[in-house]
């Protein structure tokens, strides 16, 4: 296991010689691209980082958990765990924190802590992927990121083939996501 990345490196170099590709000249010009796109990233992960802290430091997040509570009961998930099916998908950080609330109020091997580490394991942050992946592919409509994920496909706002792929990518992760925490739910029943 500890040979993997350097047997890659080999290799790569290698079909690089084999190909007469210049590699160093070739791994500058990937670096440079990476340290481009690592610029791009930056107003894309400051924006969804600020509208994701805000809206747990408001609260809105634990209404909106509150508000579903009755659903999630309804399909067998804990209400507990509100806040956090609700954040998960929307920010790292901030579902870390709600973790580790949940650990301190219900202990780390109650149903409900096994259950929200399965959940944090399980998803991703939708939010955080699709703002990487509008500043890689360069999304300039007007609109932000975040606010044309949630604009349906039907709408006017969002036109190309493009853009109603990507809405529709990301209305499947966070449906994938919600799956993702009730299947935990139900599964953790059982451990």
């Amino acid at each position: 296991m500890i040979y993997v990345v350097p047997v890659i490196a080999l290799a790569a170099f290698m079909i690089g010689a084999i190909k007469k590709v210049n590699v160093y000249d070739s791994f500058v010009a990937g670096v440079r691209e990476a340290v481009g796109l690592t610029v791009s990233l930056i107003p894309y992960l400051a924006a969804v980082f600020m509208m994701m802290e805000l809206m747990r430091q408001s609260g809105l997040s634990a209404y909106i958990g509150k508000a579903l509570s009755p659903l999630f009961s309804l399909l067998g998930l804990p209400t507990e765990l509100s806040e956090l099916i609700i954040l998960r998908p929307l920010t790292g950080s901030g579902s870390l924190a709600v973790l580790e609330d949940i650990f301190s109020r219900y202990g780390a091997d109650s149903y409900i802590s096994r259950t929200a580490s399965v959940i944090m394991g399980s998803t991703d942050t939708v939010m955080y992927v699709a703002a990487v992946y509008f500043s890689g592919v360069g999304f300039k409509s007007g609109k932000s990121p975040v606010k044309a994920n949630f604009v349906s496909k039907d709408t006017d706002l969002i036109k190309s083939e493009e853009k109603r792929s990507v809405n529709q990518a990301v209305v499947i992760a966070l449906a994938a996501s919600f799956f993702g925490a009730v299947c935990s739910a139900l599964i953790c029943r059982f451990i």
